[in-house]
């Protein structure tokens, strides 16, 4: 399997990252047991953006001073984190983590359109656009009948409206690259402008000085999200996009709702109605689609 421009290495930082991002859902189920959703997604920003602060000081790659980058990081710090973070931990109030990492999957069928519309190099091919209404054909299945219990419609509506947040951050970011600012300072100060874009909120919204001292799992459960499903997962994940490619990249978006199904089954008891599995799916044949290696490996060779 080590074709498509990917190496052993690339597909064990590959399966290893799906692992640590399908873990977040999890750790930020166990954390909205005790924490209001906003201050536990500012913990996990704040608390993340530490350690990339500390590796880019050891990799000499300082953080910019312009009033310019740092605006820019305060747009991408809000598309790719402050609000898809919030939007989706609202949204596991309602739903079970398992759902809501299948609902993360549709992130590339946005980015299509996005790209399409926003950019001149990434055209919306036919076998992306049958990709696009394969996968958001998945989610009206999943929304089908029934979702209205409990207000899933409007978790999973969330959940859509933060994956297209996503969409337009992968835009938005390659502005970063003319100007020469590495991946590691782009992520670290994304993260950091997250943090100063959710604090005012946290403190007049939830006021978190009033909030009981959480129990040690749930800090447990925080640390994990912010430094393992934060802090490394963004570190393997440049190293991934150095070394594959955003195309090759892009799998872990199979892969992650693997791992938060089994986490959420066998640890929290979360269930899964059919008609979420049946919209995985159409979700996944949409991406196959928009991929094209899937199908391109069925066909048959040429003599």
């Amino acid at each position: 399997m080590q074709n498509d421009g990917m190496n052993g290495r690339d597909w064990a930082i590959l399966l290893v990252l799906s692992v640590l991002w399908g873990g977040s859902f999890f750790f930020l189920a166990v954390a909205l047991k005790e924490l209001p959703p906003i201050t536990i997604m500012l913990l996990r920003v704040a608390l993340g953006a530490v350690p990339l602060v500390i590796l880019g000081h050891l990799r000499r790659e300082p953080l910019p001073t312009s009033a310019r980058i740092w605006g820019m990081f305060m747009i991408l710090g809000l598309l790719n984190n402050a609000l898809p973070f919030v939007l989706y931990a609202f949204a596991q109030l309602r739903i079970a983590s398992g759902l809501a990492s299948i609902l993360n999957a549709t992130t590339p069928l946005w980015g299509v359109l996005v790209a399409h519309l926003f950019t001149r190099d990434e055209r919306a091919t036919p076998a992306k656009i049958a990709g696009v209404l394969l996968g958001f054909g998945g989610v009206a299945v999943m929304i089908g009948t029934g979702a209205h219990r409990g207000g899933e419609a409007i978790a999973i509506l969330m959940c859509l409206a933060a994956t297209l947040s996503y969409a337009f951050a992968a835009v938005y970011a390659r502005r970063f690259r003319p100007l020469g600012i590495p991946p590691l300072t782009v992520a670290t100060g994304q993260l950091i402008g997250a943090s100063l874009l959710l604090l005012p909120f946290s403190l007049a919204l939830e006021r978190p000085w009033t909030i009981a001292p959480p129990s040690p799992v749930t800090w447990a459960a925080i640390a994990g999200f912010a430094l393992i499903c934060t802090s490394f997962a963004y570190w393997l994940y440049f190293r991934l996009l150095a070394s594959a490619g955003a195309t090759n990249a892009l799998l872990v978006t199979f892969l992650i709702p693997v791992t938060a199904i089994l986490l959420g089954a066998l640890v929290l008891g979360e269930a899964l109605e059919p008609r979420h599995y049946a919209g995985m799916t159409l979700i996944a044949l949409g991406l196959a689609a928009i991929d094209g290696r899937p199908f391109r490996r069925l066909a048959p060779k040429p003599a």
